[in-house]
């Protein structure tokens, strides 16, 4: 998954991005509004992680006026524990907050709880056919038979289970798997699908390759 993280602290922000790369997530970091939007204007973010006082700005009126147009999940991080200011995030368009400072085990539980929310999921697992996905867990369950998946291969197989039957381009792909500085080409895309391919043969789900268009995910009904 591709998270925006628009957070000031350079500190904070680069031992976030570290622990999150960790699970295969890619973050790309803005340290100011400005740069958050220069953001979201190229890109498309699964989550986005919102400090609430940056250097040209309050987070919370920067996602008062972008709610309208901005249908990402966002947590915002704050470090004002009344309820008030909890609250007030919540009615502005937060999805959930976190109070710094914050456990990074905790930050994670809460953008799996948010994601699972907007996929219409209470549980960490999600059904592809007769097959069962645990991302948390990082494995693919069928029948008796269950693989172990690496973090890449993870991430990747998430995009494809939250936009079944639908065509993902390598550039779609590359978008929710890299960040800005990670330095690849559509390639690697090539070799990740591959690997998955080998990773769920016999599991009830198949990647297919759309020559020209990409890849769309198949699950089997029975």
């Amino acid at each position: 998954m591709r998270y925006l993280l628009v957070e000031d602290n350079r500190e904070l922000a680069e031992a976030v991005i570290g622990r999150l790369a960790l699970d295969g997530h890619a973050v790309d970091h803005a340290g100011t509004l400005a740069e958050a939007e220069d953001c979201l204007a190229v890109a498309t973010y699964d989550l986005i992680l919102l400090d609430v006082m940056l250097p040209d700005g309050d987070g919370r009126d920067f996602l008062a006026r972008s709610r309208a147009s901005l249908e990402t999940p966002v947590i915002v991080l704050t470090a004002r524990a009344q309820v008030s200011d909890r609250v007030g995030a919540l009615d502005q368009g937060a999805d959930d907050y976190i109070t710094k400072p914050f456990d990074f085990s905790e930050l994670e539980a809460r953008c799996r709880a948010v994601l699972r929310r907007r996929g219409g999921s209470a549980r960490n697992q999600i059904a592809l056919g007769a097959a069962l996905f645990d991302p948390l867990a990082g494995t693919l369950s069928h029948g008796a038979t269950s693989v172990d998946l690496r973090n890449r291969e993870i991430r990747l197989l998430e995009v494809f289970a939250r936009h079944p039957g639908q065509i993902l381009s390598k550039g779609q792909l590359m978008d929710r798997l890299f960040s800005y500085d990670s330095d690849v080409t559509e390639n690697a895309i090539e070799v990740y699908v591959g690997r998955l391919r080998r990773r769920i043969d016999g599991m009830g789900v198949r990647i297919e390759t759309l020559r020209g268009l990409g890849y769309r995910m198949e699950t089997d009904t029975a």
